[in-house]
């Protein structure tokens, strides 16, 4: 099992490698994650919603995602409550000790997927949250060490030395556990180093004199890996785009959902991508995105008190492009009706009006991996071609529309709408798909009359980031004792 000393630590990626070395080894390998809390999902084939990094760790494992692995999701809503999703479903909103009323119920579904994996997979590789050392919590722990005593996992402890204080935070940390548990804690690892890892020489001495815990290795930050962080908003870009850039401008919801539908404009050449909340910068942007959102009234409210939606409003005046994707394409209708309380308390408010559209929510959500092809969109986007795009819904809300659509399924389903420079879709991963996102950007410099843009080389395929990570690992890891821990010998 995988631990850290807080949120942010590595945990999720340092898993994904440890899947994939392991998995090129000739292990049926699987990832777990008793409870996670984001925002950010992923959808599997089943249709059944999990927390994006661990269909991440499923792909580095090469085993298709399933609700097993993580078996309860919190996604976050703010005033002290979540949707929680329960192997895959929404089961409500519930409050911090709700929630937790019902840990008789939540506890027998980690221990049956944990059981199920076990007996399908010759490894599985568990994954923490935030820190053990929740002295607080300790007693209501369902994710870090009650799961490890549960598999009987030995824990390898992993604390980030890129923002400072990485000895006392593993020092710390084994302090407060139980006597028990410390036990448990059979190595430690400390990730993100971007110095000459010989200066950590002492501290190293020092750390397993003070802990008797072993240090497994001291692993150097990875640049430009090119997978998908849990919760990672990108990087925001601290400076405008140049005469001769193309700028991408992310609004920043306080309950943004999904990023991963803007994050592949970072690897484009000659674009910059920025998340922002200031309405002035939106108008200068060449492409504004308005992200998925948790709360979608509460965020379409807190657009009108920043001025965000006068903003977009000029935008579609001067005919320029905006792009909603779920949430954001349910903002940018006419209305938005929540007669159940799905997002919220029940309600309805009017939307931006710039897409001829109407939401309503539903108790019931839609989750399922879905395919889509260019329809309206292509009066805007000429470069668009003809073949199929992946995608993935998830959604209480249903937005009808007048006309076309932006897309359209395979069964002639209508997605979104599009009304002059405006364009919205309820299918996230849209935007992910590279041959849409080079006719968006070839279409923009065009407007710009700047020359075609470069095109950006092809990403890696999964196995090769996946192998490059596990590499990585190797080179910097006491692989021996990982086998021990693991099982393996010889």
């Amino acid at each position: 099992m995988v631990q850290g000393t807080a949120s942010g630590v590595g945990k999720s990626l340092l898993t994904a490698g440890l899947c994939r070395l392991y998995a090129r080894r000739g292990l049926r390998v699987a990832p777990f994650k008793a409870q996670n809390m984001s925002n950010q999902a992923a959808v599997t084939p089943e249709g059944g919603e999990i927390g994006r990094a661990q269909a991440v760790q499923a792909e580095a494992a090469g085993v298709a995602p399933h609700v097993d692995m993580n078996p309860i999701l919190l996604k976050p809503e703010g005033m002290l409550r979540s949707q929680v999703i329960l192997r895959g479903r929404s089961i409500g909103r519930m409050s911090f000790r709700a929630y937790h009323s019902r840990r008789d119920e939540l506890t027998q579904a980690i221990r049956e997927s944990l059981a199920r994996l076990r007996a399908d997979h010759d490894l599985v590789l568990i994954e923490g949250a935030g820190s053990p050392a929740e002295i607080n919590l300790r007693d209501r722990d369902l994710v870090n060490m009650w799961v490890a005593r549960e598999a009987d996992a030995p824990v390898v402890l992993v604390g980030n030395i890129d923002p400072g204080g990485v000895f006392a935070q593993l020092v710390g940390t084994l302090a407060l556990l139980s006597e028990a548990d410390r036990a448990r804690v059979a190595g430690t690892v400390i990730n993100q180093l971007r110095g000459d890892p010989t200066l950590l020489a002492p501290g190293l001495r020092e750390l397993e004199e003070r802990t008797a815990v072993p240090c497994l290795g001291v692993v150097p930050m990875l640049p430009a890996h090119g997978i998908d962080e849990e919760d990672g908003v990108g990087r925001r870009s601290l400076r405008r785009a140049g005469p001769n850039e193309i700028e991408v401008a992310v609004v920043a919801l306080p309950h943004l959902s999904n990023f991963d539908d803007a994050r592949g404009f970072e690897e484009e050449p000659g674009v910059v991508l920025r998340v922002t909340d200031n309405a002035r910068e939106l108008l200068g942007a060449d492409l504004v995105i308005v992200p998925g959102s948790k709360k979608t009234r509460r965020d379409l409210a807190w657009l009108r008190e920043r001025g965000i939606d006068r903003a977009l409003g000029a935008r579609a005046a001067q005919g320029e492009l905006v792009v909603g994707v779920c949430g954001g394409c349910q903002m940018l209708g006419e209305h938005i009706d929540d007669p159940e309380g799905a997002e919220g308390p029940p309600g309805e408010a009017a939307g931006l009006g710039l897409l001829p559209g109407v939401t309503r929510f539903a108790r019931e959500k839609r989750t399922e991996r879905v395919l889509r092809r260019p329809n309206a969109l292509r009066t805007l986007v000429p470069e668009l071609g003809e073949e199929d795009l992946s995608g993935y819904v998830i959604h209480h809300g249903r937005f009808d529309a007048e006309g076309d659509g932006a897309f359209i399924g395979p069964d002639g389903e209508r997605d979104g709408a599009v009304r002059g420079s405006i364009v919205g879709t309820m299918t996230h991963g849209i935007l992910a798909n590279p041959g849409l996102r080079r006719a968006l950007l070839l279409t923009l410099a065009a407007r710009r009359g700047l020359p075609p843009r470069r095109k950006a080389p092809e990403p890696p395929e999964p196995s090769d980031r996946y192998d490059r990570l596990a590499d990585h690992l190797e080179a910097h890891l006491d692989v021996a004792a990982l086998d021990r821990l693991v099982g393996l010998h010889g």
